[in-house]
């Protein structure tokens, strides 16, 4: 299958009624074509390995493509990923890009965390750019809401506190939220220390107490922590 039959099927998928629903969520100056995620996916696993190349050197147009080159990113073994990573976050510019390619990297980032953290998640964390930053958090989630990395992941929540774009600050209450779930007792010592702005503390403090998982004392002492 080469680049251009790819996109006679792509948009052989495509529902009008997705794609105006999909555009209304999701801000992006990239055509929707309105594909379901479950068809890119299963469309992207046709594509043989021999024509990964060429796929990885054309240039996506509509959204659905940025997706999909992500999930052929997740078909390579890890070292191939990490050369061809920098150019799929390039492209990386709405949070449903972001979200759906860290997801996707899931089984290739598998046992290769520590890695992983110091070639790309770190120095994401670091850019200028917004939804960069956003991937770096969204990787923290994915992959690092444990133990061992608990503390690193408090200190670069700190280190972001002066960031003040939408997207950022949502990935940082989320991440902030799953911390708490799995780790209560050490995010609830953090969150009586963090210097985050009042926005996205009380936006994780929300996040948590819309959660299942969180009995209704626990929710009750959080509310006692929101700022005023």
């Amino acid at each position: 299958m080469n680049v251009p039959s790819f996109r006679t099927k792509l948009i052989s998928l495509a529902d009008d009624e997705y794609r105006e629903f999909s555009m209304r969520g999701i801000p992006c100056d990239r055509p929707f074509l309105g594909v379901r995620i479950p068809d890119i996916k299963k469309l992207v696993r046709e594509i043989p390995e021999k024509d990964f190349a060429e796929f990885l050197n054309a240039e996506p147009v509509a959204l659905e493509e940025v997706l999909a080159r992500g999930f052929l990113l997740a078909r390579l073994p890890y070292e191939k990923m990490l050369e061809v990573f920098d150019s799929q976050v390039k492209l990386l510019d709405n949070w449903c890009a972001v979200d759906t390619f860290c997801s996707a990297l899931r089984k290739t980032v598998k046992n290769h965390e520590p890695d992983f953290l110091d070639k790309k998640v770190e120095p994401l964390l670091k850019s200028e750019n917004e939804f960069s930053v956003r991937a770096g958090l969204v990787f923290l989630l994915d992959f690092y809401v444990k133990f061992d990395y608990l503390f690193l992941i408090f200190d670069r929540v700190e280190s972001l506190k002066t960031r003040d774009e939408y997207y950022i600050k949502m990935a940082l209450a989320w991440l902030l939220a799953e911390c708490f779930i799995k780790f209560p007792a050490e995010t609830l010592a953090y969150f009586k220390v963090s210097s985050l702005d009042k926005w996205t503390f009380n936006k994780a403090i929300s996040k948590i107490s819309d959660s299942r998982r969180v009995d209704s004392e626990t929710k009750s002492i959080l509310k006692r922590l929101r700022r005023k």
